[in-house]
């Protein structure tokens, strides 16, 4: 693959440099920001020989070229003159302006939701299905008048009550500001002298201004504001505070002026917009309890391919902060994410085409189970017929979920395997959510059934983007023989692909292997071999071992973003290292601080040259015990 003509190519698909206002890349991919998104021709991004596929998320679009990113990287950079891109000066220009204004205000909606609520979400998983364990025991006798229901309803309602202290974490996060101030704040809310005045339901006031006496237990908005105003002190504090006093002076400040501002103003403000977003999907429900679930049922993969399935959390954390359960976001997901695996099982069942029903097969399955990226991205896109299956099958079973009065009691990915979400006080709400299974698979299956597809043939048919393209970029040759052995490169606890939150890697476009939530910050090599790569940002490296296996080590999600920063590279490229060779370090404590995740993919990125990757590690691993053996 010619590399540097990819980079010429894909210029003038992108709307040309001028159209570029920052470029970066990481192991995998480019990452461009453009001045006007109207302007890139996305349908033949994606068909241009070496373009493995494209991910547009979270403000970037993202095009996954593989391991020799540098390579094309370069070329669009002395295409566009020598520079990363253009400065935001030179953005504003007109019509292209106002477009990029809108979308600019979109994404970072969803970023701030998204980044506010990911550190969030354990918690909130682990409280929701502790309620349905809880309501299970009811129903198998246990007292609900005893303490041990007391005590476990208390453990399962704690994330709910304290919402604010847990999302100022993620809010300071997003807003880049101290957490443990921020947590300060909402403890403020919370703290028990104000939880007495406002039961006492006397009239307050704060150097004679009145102040509105809100309950903020369980609420979301009212927090997130409060801390988006207090990172705007914070950095007053830090700009006019003087430094031989900062340590004392700069918190005083920060408390003394935000939590007064979120007592008197933001927080009132905060919760009547809680009250609106929690009246209006009440009064939706009411006069027409169909309309969300289809909505979310048929539209799902959209949500999902946007970005902007993280916009319907805060109605829907509202919702079962108040309510104990939700209807906005679980229902409708329930009956898509079972449709799309619906939807790709049918295309295993009918295909000819030998690689697509296997990819199908196992992504359809897992995609039932709850987790539908890498069916999304390898089947129902690329063949789209299927996709419109599924739209079929999520809206239909949407509507009976909304019917019925369906409802959810705890965050997690809708599917089989989270069906003790739908065990409540009501005990026919989990028979529905198994009808709604039913409804939404039926319906699906029997639409790609009837409506067909077009079929691969099997050497040169394109029936899957990531498939096919994957194969090129790895310049698939004949099988190898032998087996192969690969060690841990890090201690920690093995995660299958499948979990990680990123389609490139959870649908294995860049390769088969398995990923590591590392317990400590070290990277050793798993292999006796060759470095092959080493980007600067220091977050990925690639090793060739002497048997021929070629590997990626990818640290962490995104974590190009932080340009080398928490990383340090002990080794470079062309080094020999041999098993156990410290390569690469992070403080895995601080990128998580800065709002990413760190789990590790390590993948085979030569897959396509070898039978079969077996994964042999589960649970905990040590670094240097067996991770892959590879065929």
């Amino acid at each position: 693959m010619d590399y540097k003509k990819l980079g010429r190519d894909l210029l003038p698909l992108v709307g040309g440099a001028d159209n570029i206002s920052k470029l970066t890349h990481c192991a995998t991919r480019l990452r461009f920001e453009f001045c006007d998104r109207g302007k890139v021709d996305e349908a033949a991004i994606k068909s241009t020989p070496g373009v493995i596929s494209v991910v547009d998320k979270g403000g970037q679009f993202q095009v996954v070229v593989g391991n020799d990113v540098p390579i094309t990287y370069r070329v669009l950079i002395n295409e566009m003159g020598g520079s990363a891109g253009k400065s935001n000066a030179q953005d504003s220009r007109g019509d292209s302006d106002e477009k990029k204004g809108k979308s600019s205000i979109i994404t970072a909606i969803v970023s701030v939701i998204s980044t506010t609520f990911t550190p969030v979400i354990p918690a909130l998983i682990g409280g929701g299905m502790i309620k349905a364990v809880l309501s299970i025991l009811v129903l198998c006798g246990l007292n609900d008048s005893s303490s041990t229901y007391a005590l476990l309803n208390l453990i399962s309602d704690a994330a709910f009550y304290f919402m604010p202290v847990l999302l100022a974490y993620g809010a300071a996060l997003k807003f880049e500001c101290n957490p443990i101030l921020a947590m300060t704040l909402a403890c403020a809310l919370l703290h028990p002298s104000w939880s007495g005045i406002v039961g006492a339901g006397e009239p307050v006031t704060f150097f004679l201004i009145p102040v509105k006496l809100v309950d903020y237990s369980y609420s979301v908005i009212p927090i997130i504001l409060s801390i988006w105003i207090m990172s705007y002190v914070e950095k007053l504090a830090e700009k006019y505070t003087p430094s031989i006093i900062k340590f004392f002076l700069k918190p005083l400040v920060i408390l003394f002026i935000s939590v007064p501002i979120a007592l008197v103003i933001v927080g009132p403000f905060g919760s009547f917009l809680n009250s609106i977003i929690e009246s209006g999907a009440n009064i939706i429900n009411a006069k027409a309890s169909w309309l969300l679930p289809m909505l979310m049922g048929a539209f799902q993969p959209f949500l999902v391919l946007t970005g902007t399935a993280w916009a319907m959390t805060p109605i829907a954390t509202v919702q079962i902060s108040s309510l104990g359960y939700e209807i906005v976001n679980g229902p409708g997901m329930l009956a898509s994410n079972i449709a799309q695996g619906g939807a790709t099982l049918a295309v295993a069942m009918k295909t000819k085409n030998k690689q697509l029903k296997q990819l199908a097969s196992s992504s359809g399955f897992t995609a039932v189970m709850g987790i539908t990226e890498p069916c999304l991205y390898g089947v129902i896109l690329p063949l789209k017929k299927p996709l419109i299956a599924s739209m079929i099958g999520g809206g239909v079973g949407g509507v009976y979920a909304g019917i019925s009065g369906l409802v959810r009691y705890a965050f997690v990915s809708p599917g089989l395997a989270a069906l003790p979400a739908f065990i409540g006080e009501n005990p026919m709400n989990i028979v529905h959510a198994v009808i709604t299974c039913i409804i939404s698979f039926a319906a699906a299956f029997i639409a790609v059934w009837v409506m067909g597809f077009d079929d691969a043939k099997e050497d040169t048919g394109k029936p899957s983007v990531s498939v096919n393209k994957a194969k090129e970029a790895s310049q698939t040759t004949a099988p190898k023989t032998g087996s192969k052995q690969v060690a841990s490169p890090l201690n920690g606890t093995v995660v299958p692909l499948s979990e990680v939150h990123d389609a490139v890697f959870s649908q294995k476009v860049l390769g088969d292997g398995v990923a590591i939530l590392p317990s400590e910050g070290n990277v050793f090599a798993p292999v006796d071999g060759t470095v092959s790569a080493l980007f600067e940002t220091k977050h990925a490296i690639g090793l060739t071992s002497q048997d021929g296996v070629e590997l990626l080590i990818h640290i962490g999600i995104d974590t190009v973003n932080l340009q080398g920063k928490y990383f340090t590279a002990h080794v470079k490229v062309g080094d020999s290292v041999k098993k156990g060779d410290r390569m690469i370090s992070f403080d895995s404590k601080a990128i998580q601080e800065e709002g990413y995740e760190i789990i590790t993919p390590v993948l085979v990125a030569n897959t396509a040259e070898f039978k079969s990757v077996k994964t042999d590690a589960n649970g905990m691993v040590k670094a240097g015990e067996l991770l892959l053996t590879i065929q």
